[in-house]
């Protein structure tokens, strides 16, 4: 009986505690290990009291703002890490979920071509570095691998061989459109194409067959940048964050010197004494961690190392966008002069934002180069570690996020008098519809807003829509809305077509997630 009594109290005692808590501590109002703020009170009306949508958002936003979120989900983190359950005798464990552990559909992978000394075939990787680590299948398919401070989370790519298609296609109409300009593509693999160990590896498609399929379906006067490769020959550096799923400042610096390479513009290397500082975030654990809900990944923070030019001149002017809860553009901001470079402390999540601030906002630089050529770059959030390499190559670089611009692309090269134009998404994007917006950007009103690129998440859940751009912007969807981190077979009519709404990957960078920066959006 007083064992009874001893646990009736017990229980009494915790809900009553829990109650308390829920009803009257704060409400969480940005949640860090999600990377969002929390879904709003509903607005009453007797449309939604009637049909039941009042109750329902309040359950939903009762829920989502509870006190202590991230200390709950993480207390969750270690129960489920705790709990992996061994799947086979291949160092292979499962971890909340099993997405992603399906058979690919069989799909043809394309022949190089050869081509007169362009580089357009992406050589073969071969990974001896990661290959027989242990792997984890975390939240979402994501997929932890090695252990201790080493740990890495992978983002799982489901694109066919005969994806991108209308991203090159992309491409060589702004090369129709500005005959008189350079143009150049750059796709960037993700960090599986170089890690993803040997017993997961059909968890994760062949970028080089990918990129390799965009790469031959440009225009001959395109000119291809080819980057895998070059990423290749340095993946035993750190060319990608572990913890992030962008890749890191010094993959981004072999992308860049690539560039310059191809359009024969002066470049000065990391290891020219004098050309660059270097500055480091400490204990930066990115946006990998609430993605994959692993706690290892938390307890695994790197360094967020970082280069800028010393002996460059320029000045930076950007011009900032207001976006609404659909990511749609709502006002737009006077020019403004500010720093490129913007400091972290040591342990912000928001370091990869060191580069221009984020993602909503056009950027001019002027730079003392005074060569005549003038660079514009049509990226998602991989792209804006490119530009503070480039200060030593262009008199002027303008950065377009490929979700935010106001202007008509026609105009906008004629009055800025480009020289050189750069598509420089990575994988997730060129397989996906962010085509869409750079084509459109060619016949788009000036001061237009409308963008087919965000038109995706118009009328959805907040919730439901952070969740998938903070995984991808292209326009993809998965069950129920949620962001699926897995590999999906791709629809024959798909790969004719920009690819495949395949793994969610680019996203709103960190210092986006954060909202700290006028709401504004995060690939990152």
């Amino acid at each position: 009986m007083n064992r009874d009594k001893i646990y009736l109290t017990l229980v009494t005692v915790l809900f009553a505690t829990f109650a308390i808590v829920f009803d009257t501590f704060p409400r969480t109002r940005y949640s860090e290990l999600e990377k969002r703020e929390p879904l709003s009170f509903p607005v009453f009306s007797s449309d939604s009291l009637w049909s039941g949508a009042f109750a329902e958002g309040v359950g939903a936003w009762f829920s989502d703002s509870q006190p202590f979120r991230d200390d709950f989900m993480t207390f969750s983190m270690m129960v489920k890490d705790w709990a992996t359950l061994k799947l086979d005798d291949d160092n292979v464990t499962f971890h909340a979920s099993t997405d992603g552990m399906e058979d690919f559909v069989e799909v043809d992978i394309p022949e190089k071509e050869e081509t007169d000394g362009d580089e357009r075939n992406p050589e073969e990787y071969v990974n001896r570095l990661t290959a027989n680590e242990k792997a984890k299948v975390a939240n979402a398919g994501i997929v932890i691998i090695g252990k201790g401070e080493n740990v890495r989370a992978l983002m799982c790519f489901g694109g066919s061989a005969k994806a991108g298609t209308s991203y090159a296609r992309a491409c060589n109409r702004y090369k129709q459109a500005f005959p008189d300009v350079n143009v150049y593509c750059m796709v960037v693999p993700s960090a599986a194409a170089f890690y993803m160990p040997e017993k997961v590896s059909k968890m994760s498609r062949d970028q080089s067959a990918t990129i390799r399929n965009i790469y031959n379906n440009l225009d001959s006067a395109v000119q291809a940048v080819d980057i895998y490769t070059v990423l290749g020959e340095h993946a035993g550096e750190d060319i990608y964050l572990r913890t992030d799923h962008h890749w890191s400042p010094l993959g981004a610096y072999y992308a860049a010197r690539k560039f310059a390479e191809v359009a024969d513009v002066p470049f000065h290397d990391l290891d020219e004494e004098g050309y660059y500082s270097t500055d480091t975030v400490h204990r930066f654990v990115g946006t990998m961690y609430g993605y994959s809900q692993d706690i290892a990944v938390k307890n695994a923070p790197e360094d967020f190392i970082y280069y800028m030019p010393l002996k460059a001149e320029y000045e930076t002017t950007f011009q900032n966008y207001t976006i609404d809860e659909n990511y749609q553009i709502t006002s737009v901001g006077r020019s403004h002069k500010e720093p490129y470079f913007k400091r972290f402390k040591d342990g912000s999540s928001m370091a990869y934002s060191t580069f221009m601030g984020g993602d909503t906002k056009l950027t001019q630089v002027r730079t003392g180069v005074g060569n005549g050529r003038r660079l514009v770059i049509l990226k998602d959030s991989y792209g804006n570690a490119l530009p503070g390499y480039l200060f030593y190559s262009f008199e002027e670089i303008h950065v377009v996020d490929g979700r935010y611009f106001t202007h008509n692309m026609k105009q906008y090269v004629q009055d800025n008098k480009i020289t050189d134009i750069l598509f420089a998404n990575n994988i997730f994007q060129a397989c996906g519809g962010r085509y869409r917006a750079y084509e459109f950007f060619l016949t788009m009103p000036e001061g237009s807003t409308d963008n087919p690129s965000t038109s995706f998440y118009k009328k959805r859940p907040k919730k439901d829509a952070e969740a998938m751009d903070s995984l991808s912007s292209h326009e993809g969807d998965t069950a129920k809305g949620q962001a699926a981190v897995r590999p999906v077979s791709v629809p024959a009519s798909a790969a004719d077509d920009g690819g495949t709404p395949a793994t969610y990957g680019e996203g709103r960078q960190v210092s986006d997630d954060l909202q700290s920066l006028d709401t504004a959006s995060v690939a990152q």
